[in-house]
């Protein structure tokens, strides 16, 4: 079955960083385009990065942009997400999401779920 594993969430101070991988397995990896998501208590899931239809293309949260940059490696089934410069409001669940080819993006279809990873910016 898909799976989806994230791993690389922790704790650091503002300004520090942390890298998020998601491990996918069960799948074809090119079958959906990937994307990371994040939820902050009392808020809503939002789309932090991710890669519309193909390899090529992608696009982060206006919050995100300049600071994180989404990656993946085909042949590992393994996306990943570099975070720099934490900021305090980064804190948050973060989480791997396989997508419907077609219908990519922070208003896509997401056809599976990671578990999610806490990453946790302190002031």
């Amino acid at each position: 079955q898909v799976q989806l594993v994230e791993s690389g969430g922790g704790s650091v101070q503002a300004g520090g960083s942390l890298r998020l991988s998601c491990a996918a397995s069960g799948y074809t990896y090119s079958t959906y385009c990937m994307a990371w998501f994040r939820q902050a208590p009392g808020k809503e899931r939002e789309g932090v990065a991710g890669f519309y239809t193909g390899s090529v293309d992608t696009y982060y949260a206006d919050s995100v942009k300049g600071r994180f940059t989404i990656s993946q490696d085909s042949s590992k089934n393994t996306l990943y997400l570099q975070m720099n410069s934490l900021k305090p409001e980064d804190t948050a669940i973060y989480y791997c999401a396989a997508q419907q080819r077609g219908r990519c993006g922070p208003r896509g279809v997401t056809k599976y779920w990671g578990q999610g990873t806490q990453v946790t910016v302190s002031s």
